[in-house]
């Protein structure tokens, strides 16, 4: 019987359920009526996703009536509004898709790497490596657009995902769970003291940089998107594949072991579609918190724990909670708009903290 993500803990023992809960190894349905509930639930996400990118398209500072917004989503005439729903709101809502996809799946991914339901794809430093790229281009290469400090980002999220699989894989022992939780924790603890000693010593990379830290997908245009669609295509891959093998390795590395899974070539696998898809989409819409962590315990509280039916369900739900938060945004904000960064922690806090009152997470 496969057991549940959150049903182990980092250490590897089994861990003691909260009082009150149902067995956390309880099977989700199963059989035709269990595919026909999570079947039904993707067509809904499907259709919430469509709902919301169509209020992205149209809601903005300016406000341009709904069938006028429809004419000129189909038929582009060069007008002003067509110039505003084409080149802005459009490229705006693809890189909520791209960067929701990503950080939901990443996210996903993370906490079956690791075992561990509180992980999320900052564990591995991937963010702080962003942000060191960053601060890098800005402070000491003059860079102020986000397409040329973009590259830098991407730099720096594959260097600290490298630096924390080689520190937990360094000796003769694979890179497990334990491993890399530490290794991580200590890239990101350099990797943030490296962030702010440059930025206290350079006013001028500090205002800048703070705007992008933020997390926004205001400012990113067609090319931006372009930029990271390879890479999230390429993880988003990866991490499907892979998707089998985590479920044989939720019962532990010696039963993974026994069900055929390499297990070092698993984690490094997936270790690099986390850096593809979080580097990615910090890279173009900053640091954004929240996603990546509430979103897999949604998919889990609806399909239980088979990856396969839990990763279909965060690529899924992050880009809805990532877009109705930006859409959310601009409606606060007007005439202005708050960043969707700053929407999705006040929303993401209060969902995750539901959902642990609700859910039976183990004692850790």
């Amino acid at each position: 019987m496969s057991l549940s993500v959150e049903s182990r803990v980092v250490s590897g023992q089994q861990p003691r359920p909260l009082e009150g809960a149902s067995d956390p190894a309880a099977p989700p349905p199963t059989g035709r009526t269990g595919a026909a509930f999570r079947g039904l639930g993707l067509v809904l996400a499907l259709a919430a996703l469509v709902l919301v990118g169509l209020l992205s398209i149209w809601v903005g500072t300016r406000g341009i009536p709904f069938t006028a917004t429809w004419n000129v989503l189909w038929n582009p005439d060069g007008s002003e509004t067509s110039v505003i729903i084409h080149d802005y709101r459009i490229p705006r809502t693809v890189l909520g898709l791209l960067v929701g996809t990503a950080l939901g799946l990443a996210g996903a991914l993370m906490q079956a790497l690791t075992r561990n339901p509180l992980a999320d794809p900052g564990m591995l430093g991937v963010n702080l490596g962003a942000s060191a790229g960053v601060v890098v281009a800005i402070a000491f290469l003059g860079i102020a657009a986000p397409l040329g400090y973009v590259w830098f980002a991407l730099a720096g999220a594959a260097a600290a995902s490298v630096g924390v699989f080689l520190l937990g894989s360094s000796g003769r022992k694979l890179a497990s769970p334990e491993r890399l939780v530490v290794a991580g924790a200590a890239v990101t603890a350099v990797l943030y003291a490296f962030n702010w000693a440059i930025l206290l010593l350079n006013p001028r990379a500090f205002d800048q940089f703070r705007f992008w830290t933020v997390g926004s997908l205001a400012g990113r245009y067609h090319d931006i998107v372009l930029m990271s669609l390879p890479f999230i295509a390429v993880g988003l891959v990866i991490a499907l594949v892979l998707a089998p093998s985590l479920n044989a390795l939720a019962m532990g590395d010696q039963m993974g072991r026994a069900l055929g899974v390499n297990v070092g070539r698993t984690r490094a696998l997936g270790a690099v579609a986390v850096m593809l898809l979080c580097g990615a989409a910090t890279a173009a819409a900053g640091p954004i918190g929240f996603v990546g962590l509430a979103v897999p315990h949604i998919a889990r509280f609806v399909v239980g724990p088979d990856q396969r039916w839990v990763f279909a369900y965060s690529m899924l739900i992050a880009p809805v909670l990532l877009i109705g938060s930006d859409v959310l945004g601009r409606v606060l904000g007007a005439p202005g708009e708050v960043q969707v960064g700053i929407v999705t922690a006040f929303i993401g806090a209060p969902l995750f903290i539901a959902l642990c009152r609700r859910r039976k997470l183990v004692m850790l």
